[in-house]
């Protein structure tokens, strides 16, 4: 094989490549996402344990349970519930599930996973915690999963939500 003349290198070829130097980013990993069309939030990419794209008939409907719960969802042989995180957070209107597929945000803590159905994602993001400022005037349905928000050069803010404050709610009785 040595011989092969595929596998002989050109001229100058065979020299070690020119590295780039790679910058190491600042601050944490936190996936961003909207709620709504003007609300941006992030969570912590550390617990985080997967994103899912679901059609809004997959979510099996569950009687008698909190209606911020949309119904639960069969992913890899283990069952999430999903969870309307819009309506969770105080917003009037509820999910629109009239479309394709609805995004799932999958966090888990100490064994316990829950399903957070948003609106869009937007991405992954390395965000300096040092630059977290109090949340102004959060609303009261609001507060106790804010850890903070961002201020954006857009004059909008990024708000930083608590996923283990989100699982430990006593919302989720019905």
């Amino acid at each position: 094989m040595v011989g092969n003349p595929d596998f002989q290198t050109i001229s100058g070829q065979d020299q070690a490549p020119e590295f780039q130097e790679i910058e190491t980013p600042e601050g944490e990993l936190h996936l961003r996402f909207f709620i709504t069309d003007g609300e941006e939030f992030a969570l912590p990419a550390t617990g985080i344990r997967r994103i899912i794209e679901h059609a809004p008939d997959q979510i099996t409907p569950v009687p008698n349970v909190s209606p911020l719960l949309l119904g639960t969802l069969n992913e890899q042989g283990r069952v999430i519930w999903v969870a309307d995180l819009g309506q969770f957070l105080g917003y009037a209107k509820p999910m629109n599930t009239d479309r394709a597929e609805i995004p799932i945000i999958a966090v888990e803590e100490q064994g316990t996973m829950l399903g957070l159905a948003v609106n869009q994602i937007v991405g992954t993001d390395w965000l300096d915690i040092d630059a977290l400022k109090v949340t102004v005037d959060p609303s009261d349905a609001m507060a106790p999963f804010l850890k903070g928000e961002w201020l954006l050069e857009t004059d909008k803010s990024l708000r930083l939500l608590d996923p283990v404050a989100i699982l430990r709610s006593a919302r989720w009785v019905a």
